[in-house]
């Protein structure tokens, strides 16, 4: 593989990982944001508070996004594979 060839399959890697990280991400800072306001609002300071809602929140996000996250690792293992037998 020349240097070019490299960074593309790297680029392409950290375009997928961002893809498949997304949805996540932003379901665990949506949530993290709306407990802060809560606890903001009531002045309930309590730590623990945060983790079982972002917890739930994000394992039904999972849940619900799993095909496409596998839908879109599965699609760059193709490419990848391609690449390598393509030499």
């Amino acid at each position: 593989m020349t240097g070019p060839e490299v960074l593309d399959v790297a680029r392409d890697a950290i375009m997928t990982l961002v893809l498949v990280a997304a949805p996540l991400m932003l379901v665990g800072l949506a949530v993290g944001v709306m407990i802060s306001l809560f606890q903001a609002l009531t002045q309930i300071q309590e730590m623990t508070l945060v983790f079982v809602p972002k917890i739930l929140a994000m394992f039904a996000a999972m849940l619900l996004v799993l095909p496409f996250m596998a839908d879109a690792m599965q699609g760059h293992m193709a490419r990848l594979a391609s690449k390598i037998i393509g030499g």
